[in-house]
């Protein structure tokens, strides 16, 4: 069965905060939610061509397009979503088509808070996606310990899914 609330986590690093966040908010969605990690799905880099065909990119073009609202857990990088991120929206680009979408980034500091700007406006011009206007932005000041997120952290992933579960497609 395909999940209505799906997150993705792009990061591949085996600890990563994007990746928590995102765990986090699957367990908000219950069993309307799906988890995704590009770990588990190594993809070839886009060339245009043959990338497209790759068993994975044709799994993971399924999973999006079955969704009803994508949440990208990402790591932010140079002001901007990771190259895994990027990358898998350029293998399945269409999969993304009118899907309503939200994010989770976690950084390294708190100045690149809007960076995924630049990833948000490619989807709603390329791929016509509503984007949730309330998006979770995590630095290592939101954990305690070994990953265990503080309160406020975990407010805010509830309030995104709540928020996301609130967007409803338009005809």
């Amino acid at each position: 069965m395909a999940a209505e609330y799906l997150v993705i986590s792009t990061s591949l690093r085996g600890a990563s905060l994007s990746r928590r966040v995102g765990e986090l908010l699957v367990e908000e969605f219950g069993k309307e939610g799906g988890h995704v990690d590009l770990r588990d799905f190594p993809l070839p880099l886009c060339d245009g061509e043959s990338a497209y065909g790759d068993p994975n990119v044709e799994k993971l073009n399924a999973k999006i397009a079955a969704a009803r609202v994508l949440i990208v857990a990402t790591p932010i990088y140079n002001y901007d979503a990771n190259a895994g991120a990027k990358n898998l929206l350029e293998l399945t680009g269409s999969a993304w088509e009118d899907k309503i979408v939200g994010f989770l980034c976690a950084a390294g500091g708190h100045n690149s808070y809007m960076s995924i700007m630049g990833f948000a406006n490619s989807l709603m011009l390329d791929f016509r996606c509503l984007i949730i206007p309330r998006f979770v932005y995590a630095t290592s000041e939101d954990f305690q310990g070994d990953r265990v997120p503080r309160p406020d952290l975990v407010k805010r992933i509830k309030q995104l899914a709540t928020a996301a579960k609130a967007i409803r497609n338009t005809p």
